[in-house]
């Protein structure tokens, strides 16, 4: 099998994995963590979840970096 083939039967299989949490996924509090920026006004509303950003990209760069060895 070459690289393309292993890589999208980890992204699927990543994929079927969050499919199967994601009961318990969708009790973590994204996007109400400490330090997510929402501002409210009469008519708007402005979101910008910067802490889960960063706690996504951290957990990312971690799997990844565990794939590369």
């Amino acid at each position: 099998m070459n690289a393309t083939g292993k890589w999208l039967l980890i992204i699927g299989g990543l994929i079927m994995l969050l499919g199967l949490l994601w009961p318990w996924l969708g009790k973590i509090p994204w996007g109400r963590l400490p330090g997510d920026i929402v501002i409210e006004r009469e008519n708007m509303r402005f979101y910008f979840p910067i802490t889960t950003m960063i706690i996504v990209s951290v957990v990312i760069s971690i799997i990844l970096a565990l794939f590369r060895r």
